[in-house]
């Protein structure tokens, strides 16, 4: 089996779709792939998909829902498979689980990627850091469980999946500037920036990025444009760390170069206190 949740959801066995088409049992079914091997407790799943207001039918109605997964899992697994849909999709007291590896579902590659990234990030071994930043975010394939309508709990999953992203590609520029391939995210962290105009790590990286280009006036418009943005829509000043960001390329703070040997924190966090 092979199930996606990075972009819209897709599972597969022996390469014929198990994703049904209505809408709830695609809840279901994305809510067990993000949690293969554990139960998913009965009232979790009625959460998901009904909140606060579930039928007085809800049991049987959950019920036909599984049902409804076992029969496309049965069909693609074929008549010769050994053991069954039920022993795949399988029943625990008080809930429902699929009893699959891991690695069956991409956002376990994802997250194993990402820690073996952040390992070699923190270990200064930059060029694997990159590497495995990049192979867990080319796992994506747009917005997390794009086309399931999602309730509760399956929203907080998806919140939690894109910030990851976020920070992922944070760190995977953080290696990248480490590297010395400034010039060549200068593209990519002015999508960024325009994107989160908030986001104070990014525009430090596009400032960074910028000033070991050659463009200091630019890295110093960056920080100009952030903070009347922070001041005119939160009223709040640039944290202390970005104003001393700026201030060292005020003063062209040789910290800022690219220095020889491994660096084991962040852009943003380069000048914190």
């Amino acid at each position: 089996m092979k199930i996606q949740v990075l972009g819209p959801l897709s599972a597969e066995v022996n390469g014929g779709s198990i994703v049904p088409t209505a809408g709830k049992p695609r809840q279901i079914l994305s809510l067990l792939a993000l949690y293969p091997g554990r139960v998913m407790p009965v009232p979790t799943l009625m959460d998901e998909i009904w909140e606060t207001e579930p039928p007085r039918s809800a049991l049987t109605t959950l019920q036909t829902y599984i049902l409804q997964l076992r029969r496309r899992l049965g069909t693609a697994m074929g008549p010769g498979a050994p053991g069954g849909a039920k022993d795949v999709l399988a029943t625990r007291h008080g809930g429902y689980l699929l009893q699959i590896p891991e690695d069956c579902v991409d956002v376990h590659q994802y997250d194993y990627l990402v820690a073996e990234g952040q390992s070699a990030f923190e270990a200064g071994a930059n060029d694997v850091s990159a590497d495995r930043f990049r192979q867990a975010l080319d796992l994506w394939n747009g917005p997390a469980l794009v086309d399931v309508q999602v309730g509760p709990i399956l929203e907080i999953e998806v919140m939690r999946l894109e910030e990851s992203r976020l920070v992922t590609v944070e760190r995977r520029i953080d290696a990248d500037l480490r590297l010395g391939r400034h010039s060549e995210l200068l593209a990519e962290l002015a999508e960024l920036t325009a994107r989160h105009p908030q986001h104070e790590g990014l525009h430090s990286q596009a400032m960074v990025a910028l000033y070991r280009s050659g463009r200091q006036a630019s890295a110093l418009e960056v920080y100009r444009k952030l903070r009347v943005r922070l001041i005119d829509d939160l009223g709040v000043e640039p944290s202390p760390q970005l104003q001393r960001l700026h201030q060292a390329m005020l003063t062209v703070d040789p910290q800022l170069d690219v220095t020889a040997g491994p660096r084991r924190t962040s852009t943003f966090d380069l000048f914190a206190a």
